[in-house]
Parts: C-alpha cells; structure tokens; sequence
C-alpha cells in the first residue's frame, strides 16, 4: 500500500483539529436556527468556500441527527384500528404474495416493506425525466431511479472523487474524498476527516466544500443540474457537471488531479450479469474538444451507456484508466495516479465483462494552481437510456431528450460536450430565477431553502418526460365535437407526456388527488407540462374499464375505470401506465368526492395563471361531465354534496360521513369556479344553474357545518365530528390562487368565516401541537389533544400544511403562514434528517409515513401566495383570446 508522503498513514481528526486549527474561531454564517447551527456544529474550519451562497440546506459531514425515526408499522396502530382493519390486512397479505411470490410484481404499496429512514440524501443529479442519480451530503452516489418509476438504494463505493497534491513533481497528499471506510478497496486512503467539510444544498445546485487539512488547500465541488423554469429543452437532459474550484493557500505552486470513478452499474445485481464494457473517447465540434470513458451497461431491458467526461483546456491534462475491478484492493490504480498525478490512459475497449464480473472507469483531469492562487476542473456525469419500457415490456417509450440527441443509444459524447460548454448558462438562468427570492430580505433564509430544495421531486419523483407516439390517441375515443378532446391535443405533441409518482414508496403515476396540491410548482415553473398532464387526465376521464378487481378494503368488486369520473392515478410504473390506469387497489375511487373536484379547481388555476384560452375550452366540456356525475353525491338536493360513512376522499384511513368541510370545501369552491368560467365562455344558462347550487349549497354548507369559530370536520353527530381540521378551508385556498374567494362569486358567509376556521387552525392544530415547532396536526380536538380516531388523524401532513401556510398568507397574515410551514421545515430538513426525502407525513414523536413524496411540492403555492400579496405573478401571455373561442 502506497501511502502520500504528506504523514505517512491515517490521523484521527481530534488531532487534525489540534494541529490545523488550534483556537480558531468560528466566522460561518449560521443563518437563523439553533437546529441549522447544529447541523454544523461539528465544523472546524473557517474556510466557507469558493462561492458558496449564503442561503440553503448546509450540513458538516461529521454530522450525527439525534432524532431517529421509524415508518409507521403495525405495532403503531391502536387496537382499535387494527380490529376495523383487519379484513383489509387479510386481504392485502393474500394480494401481496400473490404479487410478489407468483406474478414478481412490486406492489404499488409495500406494506411489510417500508423504507428504513437513511440520513444520508443530497441533491439529485440530471434534468427531469431521463432518470436521476441521487448523490448523498458525505458525496457517495446512493439513490438510482434508471429504470423508470422503480428505486434503488445502493451506495457503491467505488462511485467516487480523489485530490492528489503535487509539489515539485512529488505527491505530497492524495486522499478519497469520502468519510467511509469500506471494507473492499483497501488499497485506497480512505476516512476523510468530516469535521473539515460541508455540505450546501440550494436546488438544482449543491457544494460540497472540502478543507484539506495540513495542506492549505480548499476543494469546492459545485454540482449543476439543467433544471430550468420554462425551459423544455434543456431541463430534459439527464446529465450533471461537477466543477470543481480549487484554493491554494500556500506561498508555493501546486499541481492538483481530481480522479473521477464510477463502476459500470448502480449497485444492481445486474452489474455482474455479463457483457458490460468500456471504451474511451474524444469528441470535438464547434472549437471544442471533450474526452472521457462510456460505459456500456448491456442488460436486456433497459440498456444504458454512463459517461464520464471532460473538457480539454491548453492547461488541462486529462487521463484515464478504461477499466479496472471495483473489487479487491484497487492499489494499481491507486498507485497509478499517486506516481504522477495521472492514469495510463490505455487505447481501445475494454472486454465484456464475464458473469459475476464487475467493471469500473476513472477520468482524472490534472491542472496546475499558483500560489495564494485559484483554478477550476470540469467534469460531466451523462446516463443515456433513450429507450425506456415500464414493467409490463408492452410498450417502448422514447424519453423527452431523445427529440435533441436521438434514439440510439450512442449520445453520452454530444451531451456531455453540450453540458460542458453550455453549464455556465444553466446556471446564469437558475440564478436569474432565484435571485429575487433570495435577495428578499423579507423573507427567511429556512424559507428560500425549503421552497428550491423541496423541488428536487420534481426530477426525482420516479419522474418520466416522453414523446407522444405517432398512433396514440390520448382523447379515449371521444371527438371534441362529441364533449372530447383531439386524438393528438398540441400541447402533448409539442412538449410530450409527463408523469411522476405520488412517492418513492407510493408507486403510482400522478396520483391525483395529491397533485392537487403539488401541481403549484408545476403550473409556476413548467406550465406547459402541468396542462400536458391536465390533458392526459381529461382524456382518461371519459374512458371506461370495465374489468372487475376486488377492492381492498371492502372486498367487493368493482370496474377498474368509471367512465365520466377523474382516474386516482394513470398506472403502476411496473405496469404499463397511461395504458392501464388507476393501479390504486384499496378502495373503488369512482365513489370518492374530491377527484372530480380537483380537476375542475385546477382548470381554472390553470387558466388563471396561464390565460390559455384554448385549453379553458378544451377542458370546459370535461368539467361539465365530472361536475355531473359528482352532482349524484348530493343526495337531499340542497346543493351540497355528502360524503359517504367510509374514507372517501386523499384522507383514506379517515372515516367522513354526510356533508363534511374538506369535500364540502372543495364541492363550493368548484360550483363557483363553473359559475367563472361559464362566464367567460358566455354560456349563460350553465351560469344560472351552477349559480343557483352555489347559493344553496353555501348556505347548506355553512348551516350544517359552521360552529360559529371553524368548520367541524363533518356533520354526522358523531363525537369526533367537531374535530378541527387542518386542510378545511382547501377549497378556499384554491379561490384565492385563482384570483377568486372574494367579490360576486363569495363562498359561504364570507371571509370573516374563513379567517376564524384558520384561526382556530393556528391556534389548536399548529401552536398546540409539539410546541407549536411542527407544523400543523391534521386533526385536533377542541379540547386541545390531537384527534386519534384514524392512523392519519393525528399526522402532520407536510404538503397539506405547505398548502395551509399559503391559504394564511392569501388571508391572515404572513407570518402565520411562515410560522406554520416553518415547523415542517425544521423538523424534516434539520431534526430529523429527511433531507431530500421529505415524507408525506410525520406523527409527534418517532414516526414517519411514506418517504420521497408528492405533495409537499404545493410550498410553490406560499410563493404564490406571496405573489399575490406583493407583487402580483405574471405569467407569460399567449395571444388567444376569450373573445374569439367563446360560442
């Protein structure tokens, strides 16, 4: 083993602390939270890197969470509850091994196989829907989404960043940059000290700041991923660029080599299928040059090439080792980049690799920093999988990027040459969208990090970005003519089809209930994928599958697809979605009541942000067959619809029964968005009739639910039914994003209502509710103890609280809708360690619920919201007009 002449050997960091930075005092800025000035706590240094911005998720390495959670698991559900349930766990156990042991099928949801909480998730690497790669805070590559939809958890330990140090032609120092010490590549100077890095998440981008200690020396490592507002070019790309700016402190030159290694695979049994190989190559155009390695990962489904890459500069020295085994001690390489500061750089491929086998590439680029001087080295990461089939291996999907780069399979050189040459415009585009956010004094740092961060689902939701193929018809048939749509709408043609999970454990295709709440950052940022999606969903609802499945929950049977009702979800993504829809199996959700209303509110949303008249019309004939067939739920015909005893609606572990204030909420708020845009099309006699419900359904509304301070969760009589929830005035919400709530069109008694139920919200679910530090409990009793009839009553649900902040700022004030978002923040990102990985829900003390979700997006409605208060959002105009589609 070849050791840098530097010590000699391993030194503990207590004594890396005494020797470098004895008495220092510590000058970073800590923004504004004792648990953020935790996280980096156990920094030594004082260096706070090469640009660093001041805003952002920031953590040491050597950091430890204290709090440590568990999923929720059976042991955690009251008797009560498992005695109501336990036909539906009978049932599902049946379901489940007949799924996973006969059809080897992942469930859509794994019950006995909730994901253990691992602290370790950074920023997501690549654009939206060509698959992501997650890199972790300590730097190691341990989260792969390749194939579409489907996760997996593996931190491979050669997928690696090594500094060696040069001076006067000798190493001096040369060092992994990984805390780990692993017990295969022995060979390697792994266990860097993490008290002398830090980790900085401000989304799409992350830094990684490495002090070397004895070395006076800083490594910067800023990661960029082509996630662009209103960019569908480019936000497509699956690539990232690494670059990485180096400091020498010193009174004397250095020579510095980053080595770059990753092994052929993600960790995957296939890895050592047999017939994976590696090539190097060199491609220039357009006066420029790159070099690297491919790696070709030849598995029957889903083949895909890696890219490891590079930017030639006169002052730039790149090599490579084409491969090499992962396995064993590694010291051939490690001694090969030790000698000189560069690899052999061998001619030609690398032989497929025999089964069992694993192979593996490295990409050093060496440059030369003066002294008390600067310099940077570039490198790109590309995984090209232009082809792509879901589970069923029905259908073959091209994704989004292969319109640019085409489909065969051999694009890693031109896109890594476009990344290398075009990041520095990527970036210059994210920090023109950024900047007026974080230069708003106004407006906390924890908020500017939660509102870019929590966007990393966007990318890496299961997320897929696709062409719409030739012979597909998304219309189900139905001609516009006939109330449908065209078989091939233009926006899908033109910026192709869009899907992403309700959650890493939650495998299905835009749940739709939760976008509901997440689809803000869509229709703010990428709004010609939100009405890409919207298209998609109008066009299943008029489609109908008549094929009987059992349900869960009851065991009765039911078709799979109603027609004239909203799908729960377009399909499993070990299935074949888009094809076969609703891969939901727990309830029939034909029944429940808040569907068809969230795709009537986000119509409207929609066109309010986006005033594309085209698609008001389009989707107008539509909300008409839903808000029909939802018109059967009201059964006394007093213009308010009743929920119907069981869980109904997105709370489906939540028993509602009769009129209730989330479904009712959302049933008043959609009667009058029919009334807004039956207006606007000019049909008066639809204006009349929906007009007509609105007035006696509000009056309804407020007569069987309001208690004179807020709406009781539902007008049963039960004793549980005056409970205080969280998500009741969500309908409410949706109004006033969508210019409306006030005015001609007013929803019950007024705002004066409105503003006491948020109140009473504020002040039982969120300030008494875990010291009023963790958002706001979905349920809570007027008593003032959290509301434990359901597993789901007594959760904090961080979308839904995302989504109450922003009703708050739109009603009450500002500050109350920070301090509630706020205690979700803090408790995810900072106490307990779910940094990218935000769950759907949490409980007081020591539980979580489904990590990597959907909703928590809906934290683009506070942006909205804020919008709205201050200066208002403008979206970009097109040039319809109402005037001339109207009929």
């Amino acid at each position: 083993r070849i050791w840098a002449s530097w010590t000699g050997g391993r030194v503990s960091c207590a004594a890396l602390r005494c020797a470098v930075r004895k008495g220092d005092t510590r000058i970073m800025d800590l923004n504004d939270s004792t648990s953020l000035a935790e996280l980096m706590a156990s920094y030594q240094p004082s260096d706070t890197g090469y640009r660093v911005p001041k805003d952002g998720w920031r953590i040491c390495l050597a950091h430890e969470f204290k709090e440590k959670r568990t999923p929720l698991q059976a042991k955690n559900v009251s008797l009560s509850d498992i005695v109501k349930h336990i036909g539906l766990g009978l049932r599902y156990l049946k379901w489940w091994y007949k799924k996973t042991q006969v059809e080897k099928k992942a469930p859509f949801i794994d019950m006995f196989r909730a994901l253990p909480l691992r602290q370790i998730y950074g920023a997501p690497l690549g654009g939206i829907g060509g698959g992501t790669i997650t890199r972790g805070w300590k730097g190691e590559f341990c989260r792969w989404q390749l194939n579409p939809g489907m996760y997996h958890y593996k931190t491979v330990i050669a997928d690696q960043f090594t500094v060696c140090l040069r001076r006067d032609s000798r190493t001096i120092y040369q060092q992994v940059l990984s805390t780990e010490h692993p017990h295969t590549m022995q060979g390697w100077n792994w266990g860097y000290c993490g008290e002398y890095a830090f980790y900085h998440a401000l989304y799409p981008r992350a830094w990684s700041v490495y002090h070397l200690p004895g070395q006076n020396v800083t490594l910067t490592c800023r990661q960029v991923s082509p996630v662009i507002p209103h960019d569908y070019k480019d936000s497509s790309l699956p690539v990232a660029v690494f670059v990485w700016d180096i400091e020498n402190k010193n009174d004397y030159a250095l020579d510095v080599s980053i080595m770059f290694t990753m092994v052929n695979g993600s960790g995957h049994k296939d890895d050592k299928s047999g017939g994976h190989w590696n090539e190097p190559f060199n491609l220039e155009k357009e006066g420029e040059s790159v070099s690297g390695v491919l790696l070709h990962h030849c598995t029957p489904v889903n083949p895909y090439t890696l890219c490891l890459a590079a930017r030639k500069q006169s002052d730039r020295e790149i090599s490579y080792q084409t491969a090499f085994s992962p396995e064993g001690t590694c010291s051939a390489l490690w001694s090969d980049l030790i000698n000189n500061g560069r690899l052999d750089s061998p001619k030609g491929p690398s032989p497929p690799t025999q089964k069992g086998e694993k192979v593996a590439a490295a990409l050093a680029v060496g440059c030369s920093v003066a002294a008390q001087g600067h310099n940077c080295v570039e490198f790109s990461l590309v995984w090209d999988m232009p082809k792509m089939t879901f589970g069923s291996r029905e259908k073959e999907h091209m994704r989004r990027y292969t319109r640019y780069y085409g489909t065969n399979g051999d694009a890693g050189p031109s896109l890594s040459h476009y990344a290398l040459t075009h990041y520095k415009d990527w970036e210059k585009s994210i920090e023109e969208w950024q900047r007026p956010i974080l230069e708003d004094s106004a407006l906390p740092s924890w908020y500017k990090s939660a509102l870019f961060n929590e966007l990393y689902f966007v990318v890496d939701g299961g997320t897929v970005w696709v062409e719409l193929p030739e012979d597909c018809d998304v219309s189900g048939g139905l001609r516009p003519q006939e109330g449908g749509l065209p078989a091939q709408p233009p926006i899908i043609k033109e910026y192709g089809r869009f899907a992403y999970l309700e959650g890493q454990e939650y495998r299905m295709y835009n749940t739709y209930d939760v976008h509901f709440y997440a689809s803000f950052a869509l229709i703010m940022l990428w709004p010609k994928l939100a009405l890409s999606l919207q298209y998609d969903i109008a066009g299943s609802v008029v489609q109908h599958d008549p094929t009987e499945r059992m349900n869960l929950m009851t065991g009765r049977c039911s078709a799979v697809k109603t027609q004239n009702v909203v799908p729960h979800d377009i399909g499993d993504p070990d299935d074949e979605p888009w094809t076969r829809a609703n891969a939901y199996q727990i309830y029939d959700t034909a029944d429940w009541k808040d569907l068809n209303l969230k795709f009537v509110l986000q119509v409207y949303r929609d066109y309010h942000l986006t005033q594309d008249t085209q698609y008001l019309q389009d989707m107008w004939p539509i909300c008409q067959a839903v808000m029909e067939a939802e018109l059967k739920f009201d059964k006394d015909g007093d213009g308010l619809i009743e929920n119907s005893g069981y869980a109904d609606q997105t709370y489906d572990g939540w028993t509602v029964t009769g009129p209730s204030a989330y479904c009712g909420g959302l049933w008043i708020a959609s009667v009058c968005v029919m009334c807004k845009m039956a207006q606007l099309l000019k049909r008066d006699s639809v204006y009349e009739r929906y007009r007509d419900i609105l007035e006696r359904g509000s009056a309804a509304f407020d007569k069987l639910l309001w208690n004179g301070k807020y709406y009781n969760y539902d007008s049963s009589g039960r004793s549980l039914s005056n409970s205080i929830m969280s998500d009741q005035c969500a309908g409410y919400w949706f109004l006033r994003a969508s210019g409306l709530g006030n005015g001609e069109l007013q929803v019950s008694s007024g705002t004066l209502f409105i503003r006491s139920a948020l109140k009473s919200v504020f002040d039982f679910n969120v300030m008494s509710f875990g010291g009023g530090q963790m958002g706001a409990v979905n349920g809570m009793r007027p008593e003032g103890v959290p509301d434990r009839s359901s597993i789901q009553s007594d959760e904090v649900w961080v979308g839904v609280v995302y989504g109450l902040a922003a009703t708050m700022i739109h009603e009450v004030s500002t500050e109350e809708g920070l301090h509630t978002a706020e205690g979700c923040y803090r408790t995810v990102w900072e106490r307990a360690g779910m940094a990218f990985q935000t769950p759907e829900a949490y409980c007081e003390k020591g539980i979580y619920r489904s990590l990597g979700y959907m909703r928590p997006l809906s934290i683009w409605a506070m942006q909205l919201a804020l919008d709205k208060t201050g200066q208002s959002y403008r979206p970009r105009q097109p040039s319809n007009s109402l005037d001339t589609v109207a009929q």
